[in-house]
């Protein structure tokens, strides 16, 4: 049997790992083979997916003997092997072994000296302030000052970790992935939660820029191994995820053009040389008019199937780049299309931004949207039980835990 020109190998199996597997599908036909620690549905009942579960995959004094193993498995099938990893913990583990790794995958990834300043919030806002991007005032929380913070600016406040890997790894009553803290006690309360868990790193403490979720914006890039800037697709959430273990994760975008952004963040990724993808994510503030960046993902987002849903096929940059040779002029996306992560009725009702409610009806009405798992190409009996059933959860969700954020 001929060789195929190159598989997907894709680190992880949730539906950021399908939001891709689904892209290289799209453009080349071609089966993902996810790796990762256990099977999720999302990947798990597909027909454009294979799964190869390595439950320490996770350990780096293993990770990258079994990614090396695994690729001597594929070796005889395909000419090239392309591989994107689909969390933080994942793309750190492949940016860490890049020396390793590069003689059996093509590598979409940052280089290694740079990952420390881009992974470590605190760094990475030294970074942003050296080439000019603006990010909200912030007040660095340690485990030696965490007991009575004294902030330069008022409440509220938004509360993150700056190792959000080493967050992920901590257990404790009222853990959430990011907080807004509206008073002084309540702040003193979670920092002494978190730092009496096994999380011994730096806490973020920044303004919390006023406005409900269609004030963010979301931006995903691609460089090529020449660090030059190939694809940039800017996004406007409309709506985030309310699950206090997912609050930052979106669940309604919709395209939005801005060459300014565009072009001081090109100028960003190629002055450090970025390599691979990136995603950006940062909230426009209306008390000076600026667009401030929160963080950068080495990777991209969870969200990020709303580039190749809107026509700008992530994975079909990466290949043409990495397998096929091909270094195309940068591409700034301009289209009008809604992405959601939510049922069209969940996002409808709780979208705080009604002129933004009624863009959506629009793009409904003009069948301009679609969601990452709902694929016609992929519709096994199983898997579309297990994927209504995830969407249909978000109603209750939204019941219980949603807090309007247009008044804070």
């Amino acid at each position: 049997m001929a060789k195929q020109d190159f598989i997907p190998v894709i680190l992880g199996t949730d539906i950021n790992a399908y939001g891709m597997a689904r892209s290289f599908h799209m453009a080349y036909g071609v089966t993902s083979r996810c790796i990762g620690k256990g099977k999720l549905f999302m990947t798990n009942y597909s027909d454009i997916t294979t799964i190869k579960v390595v439950e320490n995959l996770d350990d780096p004094a293993v990770f990258a003997d079994e990614m090396i193993a695994f690729a001597r498995e594929l070796k005889e099938e395909a000419d090239k092997l392309v591989l994107v990893a689909s969390s933080d913990s994942y793309a750190e583990l492949v940016i860490r072994n890049q020396d390793k790794l590069a003689p059996y995958y093509e590598l979409p990834f940052v280089a290694e000296k740079w990952i420390d300043e881009l992974l470590y919030k605190d760094r990475f806002y030294a970074l942003c302030e050296k080439h000019g991007l603006d990010f909200p005032a912030t007040y660095i929380v340690t485990k030696d000052n965490y007991e009575s913070p004294q902030l330069p600016f008022g409440f509220p406040v938004a509360l993150k970790p700056a190792d959000s890997i080493a967050y992920l790894e901590a257990s404790f009553e009222g853990k959430k992935k990011a907080y807004i803290i509206k008073e002084q006690a309540e702040l003193e309360r979670t920092l002494k939660a978190i730092y009496g868990s096994t999380y011994t790193g730096k806490m973020i403490v920044q303004d919390f820029i006023p406005g409900d979720d269609s004030n963010m914006r979301v931006l995903n890039a691609y460089s090529d191994q020449n660090g030059k800037v190939r694809l940039m697709c800017l996004g406007r959430p409309l709506l985030e995820d309310c699950t206090p273990s997912l609050v930052g994760n979106y669940v309604a975008i919709v395209n939005e053009y801005n060459e300014e952004i565009y072009k001081q963040y090109q100028q960003f990724l190629e002055a450090l040389g970025y390599t691979g993808l990136a995603n950006f994510d940062m909230k426009y503030d209306a008390r000076d008019g600026k667009y401030k960046i929160f963080e950068i993902n080495l990777r991209q987002g969870r969200s990020s199937f709303f580039t190749t849903g809107s026509g700008y096929n992530l994975a079909k940059f990466i290949v043409e780049n990495l397998v096929y040779g091909k270094h195309e002029p940068v591409v700034y996306a301009k289209t009008e299309h809604l992405w959601l992560g939510v049922p069209k009725e969940v996002a409808l009702t709780y979208t705080e931004d009604k002129e933004a409610v009624r863009y959506m009806k629009k793009l409904i009405k003009e069948k301009k949207y679609c969601m990452t798992l709902q694929y016609d190409a992929d519709k096994a009996i199983k898997r579309w039980w297990h994927v209504r059933k995830y969407y249909k959860q978000y109603e209750d969700r939204y019941k219980q835990f949603y807090e309007q954020k247009g008044n804070l």
